[in-house]
């Protein structure tokens, strides 16, 4: 099989808390008229799946392609449960989302779930916009449940104001939520998993109250996990380009990269495994023979390994987003999580 790199046609989803931002900001033609809270664009779920959209592979799935060449696609990373091991996203997040947490290892199969540890990146925010992140500093698990019963449980969840460029790593069971006027890409494990806590008592698209995990969330969250903050590397110069390490994983490596605003490099990029790039802001064009791709803001692709190397122009100032699943990446188990006989269903966040 000859490769060449991956774009994939977008995955909209229609999410109650949802907007219409990514039109202006990224210049997608979304569906008429609904409020679309996600565009999957690199997906392999069984409800989602990802089509290549242009060049010599055009129509192929990517579970197909995986299962034609997986050493080929992945190269030293492995499949999940058969399947692509990351989920790529973009999040519109017009209204604040649920207070939700995803299981950590040692529960999630006991729960019925999939662990799920995301990154997210944020492209755009409004004024004073936040995230709630981990625990509030003293809060018990006692606290925790006795805010549940009196609605107030968004009162234990420690706050971060965020704007453009700044970064939140996610581990399974620490327990979150965006808030309203955010913009963002989204790295995670490959699972649609996750346990609502509280909803602001709004109803769903379907006029139905959503349904909320309680039992769930209280065996998945980390009680210990205390006002984490925000990813704090430091842009670091790399030949040409600066780069800032988001997460070393487990179960991905994410960095933020930029061009100079003074210079237009072209640069190789090596693929032991396959790699995932998205543009911020700016354009990168990915060199090949037979497919080359032209990457505008908002645009993704996905670079398997047998490529070996790529080579890719990038115009002065662009930021971009590079990913990669760990080589044989497996979560540890996470103690200190009971396992917990509950049966549970996978639900949108």
């Amino acid at each position: 099989m000859r490769w060449h790199p991956l774009r994939f046609a977008p995955i909209y989803r229609e999410r109650v808390w949802g907007g219409r931002s990514m039109e202006s900001q990224f210049h997608r033609a979304l569906p008429g008229g609904r409020p679309i809270g996600e565009s999957w664009e690199i997906a392999d779920r069984p409800d989602a799946l990802s089509i290549v959209s242009e060049g010599p592979l055009s129509g192929r799935t990517l579970a197909d392609l995986l299962r034609s060449d997986p050493a080929g696609l992945l190269g030293d990373a492995v499949p999940r449960a058969g399947r692509f091991p990351l989920l790529v996203k973009i999040l519109d997040a017009r209204d604040t989302l649920s207070l939700q947490v995803h299981p950590p290892a040692a529960c999630a199969a006991a729960l019925g779930g999939e662990t799920k540890t995301e990154l997210w990146y944020f492209t755009a925010s409004h004024p004073g916009a936040e995230i709630f992140a981990g625990l509030r500093p003293g809060t018990t698990r006692d606290d925790f449940e006795a805010s549940i019963a009196s609605g107030t449980v968004d009162r234990c969840f420690h706050r971060v104001g965020v704007g453009p460029g700044d970064a939140m790593f996610l581990p399974s069971g620490r327990v979150h939520a965006l808030g309203a006027g955010l913009m963002l890409f989204e790295i995670q494990e490959n699972s649609d998993t996750t346990y609502r806590v509280f909803d602001w008592n709004r109803v769903g698209l379907d006029g139905s109250p959503r349904a909320l995990h309680v039992a769930e969330s209280l065996a998945s969250i980390d009680f210990t996990d205390f006002a984490p903050g925000l990813v704090d590397s430091d842009w670091k110069q790399e030949s040409t380009i600066e780069t800032r390490l988001l997460t070393a994983g487990p179960p991905f490596r994410a960095e933020a990269r930029r061009a100079p605003a003074t210079a237009s490099p072209t640069f190789k990029i090596p693929l032991p495994r396959c790699v995932i790039l998205g543009v911020v802001h700016g354009s990168i064009r990915v060199l090949d023979d037979a497919a080359p791709l032209q990457l505008g803001a908002g645009d993704f692709c996905l670079l398997p390994a047998a490529l070996r190397e790529v080579t890719v122009d990038v115009t002065s100032g662009t930021e971009w987003i590079q990913a990669e699943p760990n080589p044989g990446a497996r979560i540890n188990p996470i103690p200190g999580c009971p396992p917990t006989a509950i049966d549970t269903a996978q639900v949108p966040s």
